[in-house]
């Protein structure tokens, strides 16, 4: 392949998307090249403050329980608030508790600031995923979904490198960094980013249509969505563990802290080297073939670990469960915009945003357990048949709600298949009724009836043209 055809390759995989995705895109760049505060939270409570490990283990799951409260919360705002107004106050209310990481020291403190600042940074993700089904064509969704996971992996890369700087700045510093980096995420946002939700329905006299009231146990009764969400949350359950399970599996080999980081770091890598090519090639698939790819792939990778001994084997292990999550994540994304009614694709985006939460919490906690007793390949063991079960799902269970995501819509120009029934069955009657009035009446009879109906439709038909 020559430089000008992987050019032009780069060319159409970013091209065709409206200003405002890549405002949003920019904003969640700026974002992430910030992100310190978890990345370093336990290394603070430990080192500097010198908390015990298990109570920074505590503090890290209570940002993810906070995740569980702040999906559907910012779900909710997103539809009845607005788009932008819930990212720029969640976004200013994460900078805050950020910066007050800088200055609390008292454990319930530190608990109280964490917790928060999970609720904030989780409830702004439905808001971001609401904007970009809002604001991008559907053709072209699942692109954007992974061109934005490609900026967060860009800018959490970034945020790892100079991460370096903890040595002499000071944990505290970065904290504040951070704080800034999210403010000025959220004036991206203000100033150039527009409200994209979409506005409400009226009838033929301009008088607003009362919408469907949407709650979290309406969104739960979709019966599709519904297993959308817990086979995310099988899938989020076996991304989660590597990242508690595998340092522990490699320390009890007897391999340095080092070489998990080594290691680690290859996710990064991949991700953002390799993510615009993967969307690439798995652009205008079956949405149905790629979730169920991608859990085989994180069910291979996890599982495989019980078998690696060296760092490059690890490393082999992680190549394999990443790309599952460049498949993956973006693909889901977009399921759960195309499941959503367009009313109530916040509260859709929050409800699936606790599923990666809920992971995110029990996750952490059920891997150290299993590697702290049973052992490490009942772990691995045990995410493979996670993944195997969740892949199985996706393809017995959502192919039908799925499958036909090309159908055309009057919304694309295509003719909806309900009215192309009901015109048939009108033919069909109207065929019936003529038979009957030529043995009743005779032909010319009808023929005078179908003359009149003719010029009477052609007036109609000019009318609504």
């Amino acid at each position: 392949m020559s430089i000008d055809s992987l050019r032009r390759s780069a060319r159409a995989t970013v091209s065709g998307f409206p200003p405002g995705f890549w405002w949003l895109w920019l904003s969640t760049l700026v974002n992430r090249t910030g992100a310190f505060v978890l990345t370093f939270l336990s290394l603070y409570l430990t080192q500097e403050l010198g908390h015990s490990a298990w109570f920074a283990g505590l503090v890290v799951a209570l940002h993810g329980l906070g995740g569980v409260a702040g999906s559907p919360l910012g779900g909710m705002l997103t539809d009845r608030w607005g788009r932008r107004p819930t990212m720029v106050t969640m976004h200013l209310a994460a900078a805050v508790c950020a910066a007050a990481l800088a200055f609390v020291t008292s454990a319930w403190a530190i608990a109280t600031v964490v917790l928060l600042m999970g609720v904030a940074m989780q409830a702004v993700r439905p808001a971001i995923n609401a904007t970009i089904a809002d604001t991008v064509p559907a053709h072209d969704v699942r692109r954007a979904y992974a061109l934005n996971y490609w900026a967060l992996n860009l800018g959490f890369a970034i945020a790892s490198i100079g991460g370096g700087a903890a040595a002499f700045l000071g944990y505290r510093t970065l904290f504040l960094v951070e704080a800034f980096a999210t403010t000025l995420c959220a004036v991206i946002v203000f100033l150039r980013l527009p409200e994209t939700r979409p506005e409400a329905r009226v009838d033929k006299q301009g008088a607003p249509v009362a919408e469907e009231k949407v709650s979290v146990l309406t969104v739960l009764r979709d019966a599709p969505f519904r297993r959308l969400v817990l086979l995310n949350l099988l899938v989020c359950l076996v991304f989660t563990a590597p990242w508690i399970g595998l340092p522990l599996t490699m320390a009890g080999q007897g391999l340095p802290p080092s070489s998990y980081g080594m290691v680690i770091a290859v996710n990064g890598i991949v991700i953002v080297g390799f993510q615009l090519l993967v969307n690439k090639l798995t652009d205008k698939r079956s949405p149905v073939l790629l979730l169920t790819l991608s859990s085989l792939l994180f069910a291979l990778g996890t599982g495989a670990t019980a078998l690696a001994g060296s760092p490059v084997a690890f490393a082999a292990t992680v190549i394999v469960w990443t790309v599952g999550e460049m498949i993956h994540v973006p693909t889901n994304a977009a399921a759960t915009a195309r499941l959503a009614p367009t009313h109530a694709r916040g509260r859709y985006q929050g409800v699936m945003g606790m599923s990666w939460a809920v992971a995110g919490f029990v996750a952490p906690i059920t891997a150290g357990a299993i590697v702290g007793g049973p052992g490490p390949d009942v772990l691995w063991t045990a995410t493979a048949a996670i993944g195997v079960a969740a892949a199985a799902g996706y393809y017995t269970r959502l192919r039908k709600a799925l499958a036909d995501e090309d159908t055309p819509t009057q919304q694309d120009g295509g003719t909806p298949e309900g009215v192309k029934v009901v015109e048939a069955v009108e033919v069909l009657e109207a065929v019936k009724v003529v038979e009957v009035l030529k043995s009743v009446e005779g032909v010319e009879g009808v023929e005078e009836r179908n003359a009149k109906a003719g010029a009477g439709t052609s007036e109609q038909a000019s009318v609504s043209a």
